[in-house]
């Protein structure tokens, strides 16, 4: 028999049939297992998407349909459900993210390395950070989406890897590993990171909007003071006054706008289309210098390659470090590194 269109009359029937016999029976009763990942949530309560939905075609086409005639992730349960005007939610809350292991190996470093129970008012405190960083859209979230008994757990996660824990690991992932390392490594930094997130999240002034489709962030680019304050340090890097101020000051100066990392000249290479044109770094990152005024000498004029390989891995390399990377290999290969020309130091704005 083919599947047909249910409705939210049908659906409707179905979460009162739901509700009146149980998740248990009702899944036992239609030969449904618990949903591993998507949730109706619907009144204040959470229901198995692909049971309602297959449960609910027997209002509309005479049978219900079984688990395996219903394929998952978003095929016809979550497609169908949504259409109707349904809110489909996740069981289980997505994994963490850079920032927000951020916070969390801030909080277990001040604490000696020791993970920390989810009675501890420290516990508390970043649970609520967590909400007010909103990582994830509202229907990504699980509803026990980073509560304390999530927080508290994480903590022992990255407590369970540092070098000295002689107990057994638990079962963190690779990402938990990567931010305790960087602290280790950088501790100064990455503290400093999760201060500078803390602020801004308290205060309103990180907002939890996502990235630029262009700007969103890949295994090609890695930010070590996290997503958000990437965001924030690219904006700077973005302002079309600062830019322009930049530009003119190297000008003034005699100087051209060759990258101060390769030397790459854009109207050498592509005529009247490359004039004009160069791309702004901001030299310290965000979590380095903090907020604050941005001085013309914080910028320097690089070409698009050179900013990306620059924002490839951390710490993140300054222009003249780079240029010196670029001279080691170009003398490897023979060729010779032309000279850049514009101003290394410009007056301040």
């Amino acid at each position: 028999m083919e599947k047909g269109a249910i409705s939210r009359d049908d659906i409707l029937k179905t979460l009162q049939e739901y509700d009146e016999l149980g998740a248990e029976s009702f899944l036992e009763l239609y030969g449904f297992k618990p949903a591993r990942k998507f949730l109706i949530l619907h009144d204040g309560k959470e229901y198995d998407s692909k049971a309602v939905a297959g449960v609910a075609h027997k209002h509309a086409q005479g049978r219900a349909l079984s688990w395996d005639e219903l394929s998952g992730g978003v095929g016809h349960a979550v497609d169908w459900l949504k259409r109707e005007g349904f809110q489909v939610g996740v069981s289980r809350s997505p994994k963490w993210t850079r920032d927000e292991l951020i916070l969390a190996c801030d909080v277990v470093a001040r604490n000696g390395w020791q993970g920390l129970p989810s009675s501890d008012p420290r516990i508390g405190e970043l649970s609520d950070l967590l909400q007010l960083l909103a990582a994830y859209p509202p229907e990504q979230r699980a509803a026990e989406y980073r509560n304390r008994n999530g927080a508290a757990y994480k903590s022992l996660n990255i407590a369970s890897f540092h070098p000295d824990y002689t107990g057994r690991p638990t079962n963190g992932g690779q990402l938990d590993r990567e931010v305790l390392r960087d602290f280790l490594n950088r501790p100064a930094e990455m503290a400093r990171a999760a201060e500078l997130l803390r602020e801004g999240l308290r205060s309103g002034e990180l907002q939890p909007v996502p990235l630029p489709e262009d700007e969103d962030l890949d295994d090609d680019v890695s930010a070590p003071e996290g997503r958000v304050l990437y965001r924030r340090h690219r904006t700077r890097e973005r302002s079309k006054g600062l830019r322009k101020k930049k530009i003119a000051s190297v000008l003034k100066q005699g100087g051209t706008l060759s990258c101060e990392a390769c030397g790459f000249d854009f109207p050498k290479v592509y005529g009247e289309r490359g004039e004009g044109y160069i791309e702004c770094h901001h030299v310290v990152p965000l979590h380095e210098a903090g907020e604050g005024t941005t001085k013309l000498a914080d910028l320097a004029l690089i070409c698009s390659n050179c900013h990306r390989m620059i924002h490839r891995s951390a710490p993140w390399p300054t222009p003249a470090e780079l240029r010196l990377l670029v001279q080691e290999q170009t003398s490897i290969q023979g060729a010779k590194l032309p000279r850049p020309r514009s101003a290394t130091e410009t007056a301040e704005a």
